[in-house]
């Protein structure tokens, strides 16, 4: 009875062998299960994750950068303030300078004139004042220092013996100094007028003053043919250049010193 085989038994076996069949047929041959949706959606979250990071990171960068820009903007801006505020000073301050330099120039051409005005009148008294602006024994008039060189020369030679001593042949060009020349009666004193091929003959000594005749040139090309004028008393006579006469010169004067107008010595000796 024990080993009896029912129907039902064998039907459960079959049936039995049959699924294992089947479940191993499938399980035997069939790929590899696909990724699950769980996965996609995590992948999908990390990178959704990793851009807005990304962003972020960006958003902060840029802000960085904007606050860093508005401030050395800022920075910019006050050091071009600064800037324009300095060259501003210093423009005010050029000015004021300037005006300062031309208020003191004005003052000390105010003062030179007072200065050379009062040592004038010093040397209508005392003909060697130690202000006086010309050489020692040369006469002073006006804004001219004259000297007699106690020389006697061709007019070439006294042309250039004025020319050493930074001075010219005497030139009569306003009624000033002609007085001034007439005053002192010189007697034959070669002039600075230019000398002519033609003798000219003597004319008086107040018609020099408009003559065009002064001389301004050189002496490079004077020959013995030609005639030069000098001062003879009150006229003007033409003689051959190579002839001698007494040497005058003229030169401007050196600046009056304030200082010296105070004190009464006797200058150096100055040519």
């Amino acid at each position: 009875m024990s080993e009896e085989v029912t129907y039902a038994d064998l039907k459960f076996q079959d049936s039995s062998e049959t699924e294992n069949i089947q479940e191993f047929d499938q399980v035997g041959v069939k790929a590899p299960p696909a990724p699950s949706h769980v996965w996609r959606q995590r992948a999908l979250a990390a990178l959704i994750l990793l851009c807005l990071l990304l962003l972020i990171g960006l958003g902060v960068l840029g802000s960085i950068f904007y606050l860093s820009l508005k401030i050395e903007m800022e920075k910019l801006e006050e050091l071009q303030n600064f800037k324009d505020k300095l060259q501003n000073n210093v423009s005010l301050q050029l000015t004021y300078n300037m005006d300062s330099l031309k208020k003191i120039r004005n003052l000390s051409s105010t003062l030179q004139e007072m200065a050379t005005k009062l040592c004038y009148e010093l040397y209508q008294k005392e003909p060697e004042h130690k202000c006086k602006p010309c050489p020692e024994k040369w006469m002073w008039h006006e804004d001219r220092c004259y000297g007699e060189l106690k020389k006697y020369e061709t007019w070439k030679q006294s042309d250039l013996i004025c020319s050493i001593h930074n001075a010219s042949l005497v030139k009569i060009k306003n009624k000033s100094v002609l007085e001034f020349i007439k005053s002192k009666k010189f007697y034959n004193y070669w002039l600075g007028l230019s000398p002519r091929e033609d003798y000219k003959s003597n004319k008086d000594l107040d018609e020099t003053i408009i003559s065009s005749d002064w001389f301004t040139g050189n002496t490079i090309d004077l020959n013995g043919e030609m005639y030069c004028g000098y001062i003879h008393y009150m006229y003007v006579y033409y003689d051959t250049c190579t002839n001698k006469k007494n040497v005058m010169c003229e030169k401007l004067p050196n600046p009056v010193k304030i200082e010296s107008i105070l004190m009464n010595e006797k200058p150096d000796g100055r040519m």
